[in-house]
């Protein structure tokens, strides 16, 4: 559901993995011996910078989610924090989704639950949070047209605690609840509401832009999450402290949360040295420095992400183009990544090659047998005989089109197989994958160049676009140091792969794929999306490229209570110090 670290436009993240500018040396907050406090490290250069519980696509980032949902519940809490992605109704302000026998409608359940204020939560806050939705969702960062709530054709309150959304056709269960039911959050209609949709949704987002008033705006008081906020600061440090009036089912354990941001992976790490962070983290390059960290008394935890890694094509560059649009290309290109070993030797085992539009770290049935078994293994000699038997011959080290009526529509003779990559900057596992894929890449004949930027301009300066647009001279982009796209549970592909997707940045377009896409959402069976996974694993839209693990977690020993959730999305409810 969204690029790395946070969501890109699903979830996602614009947003995956977006590098936002932080401001923290890594020097702030103390040591939480008390045990009524933890300091939790957030990733470098991603300050939290918007509250409210509506992601737009500027501030989808996973820490503006996690923080929001630590505020406002969720309807359906649908996570991995449980240690399996499942529904968590211990976090959910829902007690019971039941479909109808046709799969066109749900009634869902609401607990018998309270805002802060004391005013009970009520089917009307569900509906407020609809209409809004309804009447602002190409604002939305969760929109995809015809996905909810274009699919959600009506909204029935039939008492304070039940309510029916009734779809346009049948839908898979599983996936209406993990993908488009778990969107929804209840909103205290009583205190937001300015009576209309339009001026409501101005309203929120305009005091949202104003950071500096999240601890006293009053509009931010009426809460119904297990936390509140004390502080938040432009620079990215947030407060919490546990809501008193919370009666939900997951108990704030900590009294205390403090949220510090790092400019640099080297600041935080700094930080764990001296012991002023409880739960952070360390780079792959820095797993042989685990005993040093285990010595202070820290343990650490691989967090596994539910997430695929991938570069982009612009299948519209004006240079490129019409070579990425030929299959046997890609497939020359994916031939010479050399996955198993960029997996050992540049994440230090703390990866798994990706073959494919489903997450391969964990076992799950939406997996195909075509993407386990990888249908184009690494060998550079094999990729060059792609390239020789379609009109290709290397001509001072790189492969130029030679028989045009070979090399494919649109390939010109003389085209030189040249191709620019803007990678995501400040990583040194992305910087050493990077020159690993060029030097494999140098050896089929292909050369491949590299920009790096802050992952935010990455993504800013590579955009879906047309042709004939001066922003369409990218060729290839990269947002995912670690991981490219987080999932919800269902990893449907409508947002990354369908034609026209909203993170569809490449545009991709294969009308067969949209059709399995299309099915993996209306089917019950796993059949579907195990046939869209075959389908991509082979036409290959993206290069697929090692799945990382989220972040290598270090923690003070005695914290525990939880499972790191695989969605990326910490909750700090969870938290305990157990010792």
């Amino acid at each position: 559901m969204s690029p790395a670290r946070t969501r890109l436009l699903a979830g996602a993240v614009v947003c995956a993995g977006t590098l936002l500018l932080a401001g923290c040396s890594g020097s702030s907050g103390t040591s939480s011996a008390s045990k009524d406090s933890i300091n939790y490290a957030l990733p470098a250069n991603f300050t939290p910078n918007w509250i409210l519980p509506i992601g737009t696509a500027a501030h989808l980032n996973t820490n503006n989610i996690s923080i929001a949902n630590t505020l406002w519940e969720p309807l359906i809490a649908y996570d991995g924090s449980t240690g399996k992605i499942a529904w968590n109704k211990a976090g959910s302000i829902a007690t019971a989704a039941d479909f109808a026998a046709d799969n066109k409608s749900v009634k869902i359940t609401l607990g018998d639950r309270h805002w802060s204020d004391g005013k009970p939560i009520t089917s009307k806050d569900v509906e407020f949070w609809f209409d809004l939705i309804k009447a602002n969702k190409a604002q939305w960062a969760g929109y995809n047209p015809g996905k909810a709530p274009d699919n959600w054709t009506s909204f029935k309150a039939e008492d304070d605690t039940h309510f029916t959304i009734t779809f346009d056709k049948a839908y898979n269960p599983q996936w209406m609840l993990a993908n488009e039911l778990n969107s929804i959050n209840p909103l205290p209609q009583h205190v937001w509401d300015k009576g209309s949709p339009k001026a409501t949704w101005t309203y929120l987002n305009n005091a949202a832009k104003n950071i500096g008033g999240y601890a006293t705006n009053p509009l931010w008081k009426t809460i119904s999450g297990p936390y509140q906020v004390k502080s938040f600061s432009t620079a990215g440090k947030v407060v919490l402290t546990a809501n008193k009036k919370y009666d939900g089912g997951e108990k704030p354990g900590i009294p205390t949360v403090n949220l510090l941001p790092f400019t640099t992976a080297d600041a935080e790490k700094n930080a764990l040295r001296s012991g002023t962070v409880d739960y952070g983290y360390i780079e792959a390059t820095d797993l042989d420095q685990k005993d040093s960290f285990t010595a202070r008394g820290y343990e650490v935890k691989p967090w596994s992400g539910w997430a695929i890694t991938y570069m982009p094509y612009n299948f519209n560059n004006p240079a490129m183009g019409a070579v990425f649009k030929q299959l046997y290309a890609r497939q020359a290109v994916q031939r010479s990544i050399d996955q198993t070993t960029l997996a050992k030797a540049v994440f230090n085992g703390t990866a798994v090659p990706g073959y494919g539009p489903i997450p391969q770290a964990q076992t799950s049935d939406f997996v195909s047998p075509t993407q386990k078994d990888n249908p184009y293994p690494f060998s550079t000699s094999a990729a060059k005989s792609l390239l020789t038997s379609h009109g290709w011959a290397e001509q001072g080290g790189v492969m130029t089109c030679t028989d045009s009526a070979k090399c494919g529509e649109g390939v010109a003779k003389g085209t030189k197989f040249e191709m620019t990559v803007l990678s995501q900057s400040g990583s040194t596992v992305t910087d050493n994958m990077m020159s690993a894929i060029q030097s494999s890449l140098a050896k089929t004949g292909i050369k491949f160049s590299i920009k790096t930027a802050p992952v935010n301009s990455v993504l800013s300066q590579t955009p879906q676009c047309t042709a004939g647009q001066s922003i369409c001279k990218w060729q290839l982009s990269f947002f995912g140091t670690a991981g490219s796209w987080y999932f919800n549970a269902f990893p449907t592909g409508d947002s990354l792969f369908q034609t026209k997707g909203g993170s569809n940045f490449g545009n991709y377009s294969n009308t067969a794929v949209d059709k399995l896409i299309t099915a993996s959402t209306t089917s019950s069976s796993n059949q579907a999306v195990q046939e869209y996974s075959a389908a991509l694993a082979k036409d290959l839209p993206v290069i697929w490229l090692p799945e990382p693990d989220y972040q290598i977690s270090v923690m003070k020993k005695g914290l525990g209570g939880f499972s790191q959730d695989s969605l990326a999305n910490f909750h700090p409810a969870q938290w305990k110090w157990t010792s």
